[in-house]
């Protein structure tokens, strides 16, 4: 067991989350954490600089404390990674909604495979989520966002005609820059 400082991570997916990246910090001050880094940011699509700086911050002997796997990771790879990259710095990883330490033999066997139970979970729960889209597009229910550019394309068009450049065009329409060069070229 390590015997160095007690940090903790917590992370919501959405700014409108408060009340669950609240109860996260609370669990991981309950648990003992000296410190909590924590920030409200989608693990697939953004950057999450809390979690960074949290990874720099760890020492040789600290515990890294999370209250679920998915807090940490973006899957099986990423967790396996991130506990291997943490451990061949001396460093153990707590997940406590799974009473996880590992630190220990058993603790790494069973992280291994419940993140592959987590990952497989996920999976299945994409797939009933793509039957779903599917099954609404079918009955005309789903359509997807409308696209933008296009729908702007006369706009586009006659403020080419007005002599105005691309970047002015982006600005006052909305729609990016490849949208607008798309658009411009298909005339």
């Amino acid at each position: 067991m390590t015997t160095g400082a007690t940090i903790g991570y917590a992370r919501t997916s959405t700014l409108d989350q408060v009340a669950g990246l609240e109860a996260q910090i609370a669990e991981l001050k309950a648990a003992g954490c000296t410190k909590v880094y924590s920030e409200q940011v989608s693990s697939v699509d953004a950057a999450r600089p809390q979690l960074k700086a949290a990874l720099g911050f760890l020492r040789e002997g600290d515990t890294f404390v999370v209250t679920r796997p998915d807090r940490l990771a973006r899957g099986t790879q990423d967790l396996l990674t991130i506990v291997d990259d943490l451990s061949s710095q001396g460093v153990g990883v707590r997940i406590m909604s799974m009473d996880l330490d590992t630190t220990t033999a058993t603790g790494r066997l069973v992280l291994t495979i419940l993140a592959g139970i987590a990952t497989f979970e996920r999976s299945l729960m994409l797939e009933r989520q793509q039957a779903g889209i599917a099954k609404a597009k079918a009955l005309g229910k789903y359509k997807g966002r409308a696209p933008t550019a296009r729908a702007k394309s006369a706009q586009i068009h006659s403020m080419r005609a007005e002599g105005k450049g691309v970047a002015e065009i982006v600005r006052e329409t909305g729609a990016s820059r490849a949208s607008v060069y798309r658009v411009l070229g298909s005339a």
